[in-house]
């Protein structure tokens, strides 16, 4: 048995962790940090997830060129630049900035992480300037997680400690970022989990992996995958204390929780739904046609005009060209039945229900196939005005 209780504020709650942020200039005309770090007392152990996107970016890279399962004790992210499509050039960037790095501070196989404007090298002179502002010893979640955000509308931030049954306990904490470009097959985010588990390595890997996909492999905001998206778990082991089960359900549910975060700042985002699409013939099926609905624009539209127009759920199901058919079809908003065989057309009393459930803030699109038992779940939010000039307007 295990108990999994929610922390005041973010990575200051996991032993042997420190962080901090500055503005070095990345950001102009504010306060808000562009350079942050995540730093341990001693070498972590480290698994990650990166894009599935061809074009990987530079940080991406420089992670691959370290030897399997080496350890780490440093990240460094910066804001504004994603140091991607940059080529050689922009691995060597990050080499020259570790390189005056170690020259502060004491290192072991450091990271980067990049997020912002594709195609531009990173200003070398600005990041470094940084390290001379830099608390090494600082523990501010807050100003991390701030100084990571690009189109955010707010932080992404938790922290948990998990009590055994026999008494002991570990912590796990992580950061987050993302708003849009967010596509499943991650999404444009970059999220940061620590943990003071005494977890092994392998369990890393697979639990990770495992946990990936049951949260941002699961969200959509415009069906966009970024060249940067990464996910990294380090552990320190600081706590001595470990169970699998545990770590497997705190993980999930800080990914999860984080995932959802995101998915509510979709930029310009108003609405969170869930579709579940059950009763298809594999969950290959399942997941396809979900993902489809999470993805569609014309369903994403229909979701900000707050219309119940189940056609556009029917035809995007019929495009994703998986085993199907109209006379075994049902689908329901919530609890209401919307269409099936006998049912395709809502009356007025029907129609005002489904109003009323688009109205909210979140809901749940349930579709039966109809021709099996497997079943898959994803989740995305409407597409309005506010998104389309977030992203007009990205670069000036």
């Amino acid at each position: 048995m295990f108990n999994i209780v929610e922390l005041k504020n973010g990575l200051e709650n996991v032993q042997g962790f420190f962080c901090d942020a500055v503005n070095a200039g990345l950001r102009p005309n504010t306060d808000q940090g562009d350079v942050a770090f995540i730093r341990s007392e001693v070498p972590c152990d480290i698994s990650a997830v990166f894009t599935s996107n061809t074009f990987q970016a530079a940080p991406i890279k420089h992670f691959q060129k370290y030897p399997k399962d080496f350890q780490t004790d440093f990240v460094l992210i910066n804001a504004k630049n994603a140091n991607a499509m940059t080529g050689e050039k922009g691995i060597e960037d990050i080499d020259t900035i570790f390189s005056t790095l170690s020259r502060k501070i004491e290192v072991t196989n450091p990271l980067m992480s990049s997020t912002g404007v594709i195609g531009y090298r990173l200003p070398v002179d600005k990041i470094v300037s940084a390290f001379d502002n830099l608390d090494f010893t600082a523990s501010n979640s807050d100003k991390a997680a701030r100084a990571i955000m690009t189109t955010d509308s707010f932080k992404k931030e938790l922290a948990y400690t998990v009590e055994l049954s026999n008494g002991e306990y570990f912590n796990i904490a992580a950061i987050c970022k993302g708003a849009g470009m967010i596509n499943p097959a991650m999404a444009t985010m970059l999220c940061f989990i620590i943990t003071d588990a005494d977890i092994p390595k392998a369990d890393m890997d697979e639990l990770l992996i495992h946990a990936t996909e049951s949260s941002f492999n699961r969200i959509s905001v415009d069906g966009d995958t970024s060249t940067n998206d990464t996910v990294m778990l380090l552990s320190n082991k600081q706590s001595e204390s470990y169970d699998k089960k545990a770590f497997s359900e705190a993980l999930n549910k800080i990914m999860f929780e984080l995932a959802m975060m995101i998915l509510k700042d979709g930029e310009g985002a108003n609405k969170l739904v869930a579709f579940e699409v059950k009763g298809a013939k594999s969950t290959e099926d399942a997941k396809t046609a979900s993902m489809a609905l999470s993805n569609s624009l014309l369903v994403k539209t229909a979701l900000f005009g707050e219309d119940p127009n189940w056609g556009r759920i029917a035809s995007t199901i019929g495009a994703s060209n998986i085993a199907c058919d109209e006379s075994k079809l049902t689908i329901h908003y919530d609890d209401l039945l919307i269409y099936s065989d006998t049912f395709r057309e809502l009356d007025k009393e029907r129609e005002e229900q489904a109003y009323r459930i688009m109205k909210q803030e979140s809901f749940k699109v349930t579709c039966d196939i109809g021709l099996g038992d497997a079943s898959y779940t994803s989740y995305g939010c409407d597409l309005s005005y506010e998104y389309v000039k977030i992203n007009a307007e990205y670069r000036t």
